[in-house]
């Protein structure tokens, strides 16, 4: 049975595609998934891939992989980086391993966006790579976890 890895998306990211090109790029959030598909099958692993504009219920998908046994989550909690106790809380007791992704380098945006609540409970945080940071993180969690690249 192959290990399972989530990965979770939060408020606006289904607007991908149509929001601020210039900063985000043309790719919309099906890209993405793709992306992200077809490099945990690279991998050997299995992936719940899922978006949401709120707050409690991307804090149920956390508690969902811990309950799952999933091996990992690869996190785009976008504006909730910056204002989310409960996703932290979350993160941290499923005892999982993170990481968080971010489409830009939040460290060149607005000051308000380079305190992330969610970088405590991750083991690793990429920025300002495009949607090409979501490969890279599932990636690193890939090596993380000990799966191989098959």
């Amino acid at each position: 049975m192959a290990q399972t890895i989530y990965v979770l998306n939060g408020p606006n990211l289904n607007m991908l595609g149509l929001r601020e090109p210039e900063k985000y790029g043309s790719a919309t959030l099906a890209d993405v998934e793709r992306l992200c598909g077809d490099t945990a099958k690279r991998f050997g692993l299995d992936m719940v891939f899922r978006q949401s504009n709120i707050e409690g219920e991307l804090v149920t998908f956390i508690q969902e992989a811990r309950l799952k046994k999933a091996a990992g989550i690869v996190i785009n909690p976008a504006a909730y980086t910056h204002t989310s106790v409960a996703i932290l809380d979350a993160l941290t007791l499923t005892e999982l391993p993170v990481i968080e992704i971010h489409i830009t380098n939040v460290h060149q945006r607005e000051p308000f966006r380079h305190h992330s609540y969610v970088s405590k409970a991750a083991k690793a945080v990429m920025a300002g790579f495009g949607i090409q940071g979501y490969a890279l993180a599932i990636q690193g969690l890939a090596g993380i976890i000990g799966a191989k690249e098959k």
